[in-house]
């Protein structure tokens, strides 16, 4: 096995846990602003039509069809109107709401903490992610993440986004060290997967659910622990 130096993770869906945080902000919101008065009749449609749209969007986002203005503008306009709601009734402040609420949630993966604990004593720890930069620091600062990582890359600082190896050769670059060097750790067969292949960097691919992928990863695991076998 190669002797890495450098460990790049992705943040949300790999080390902290994106679904479970965002259910409990929209179940929040869903009561606190009383949503079935706003014909969405139950919080498991909304929560389902949020998925469907906000999957969408960003990945209009990682291909450049939308910019970060757009995508929050018009996110919970389409998910009311996929949910069967009121879009033109959304209160004003609902998308700053969702924002604050879900980056203060402090719910990461199993073993995340354990396992960043363990690798930083090795190697060089690090964050690439395609998320924003105030939503992503607040989230770190929540799930007390933020000390383990000597750089965080965001494609909002880059200008690009993952699978673009130029944010990788970026990350690259400001660590004066290689592809070789190097080892990505994601959830994301696109962003994560494809991205650092075409950086030359070897990948693991974090797939808890066991999905299969077109791609042929350098490594998979199902749990975060099982990076202790690996590296």
């Amino acid at each position: 096995m190669k002797t890495y130096q450098h460990i790049f993770f992705d943040l949300d869906h790999t080390l902290w846990d994106y679904d479970r945080n965002v259910s409990e902000s929209l179940s929040e919101l869903y009561h606190i602003y009383g949503l079935v008065n706003l014909g969405i009749p139950t919080f498991e449609i909304f929560f389902q039509s949020f998925h469907h749209v906000n999957f969408q969007l960003w990945d209009w986002y990682n291909v450049g069809k939308i910019d970060k203005h757009n995508l929050r503008k018009e996110r919970f306009p389409r998910i009311f109107s996929h949910a069967g709601g009121k879009s033109e009734a959304i209160p004003l402040d609902f998308e700053e709401d969702f924002m604050n609420r879900t980056s203060a949630k402090p719910h990461v993966f199993p073993h995340a903490k354990e396992i960043l604990t363990y690798l930083r004593t090795k190697y060089h720890i690090h964050v690439i992610t395609n998320g924003f930069n105030e939503s992503q620091d607040k989230k770190m600062k929540s799930a007390g993440l933020d000390g383990f990582f000597e750089l965080v890359v965001t494609s909002e600082t880059t200008g690009h986004k993952k699978p673009d190896p130029r944010i990788f050769k970026y990350a690259m670059d400001q660590l004066n060290t290689g592809p070789n060097a190097c080892l990505m750790i994601g959830d994301n067969p696109d962003s994560d997967i494809l991205g650092a292949q075409r950086a030359g960097i070897d990948q693991v691919f974090f797939n808890p659910e066991g999905k299969g992928i077109l791609l042929q990863p350098t490594f998979e695991i199902r749990h975060l622990k099982d990076l202790e076998d690996l590296l």
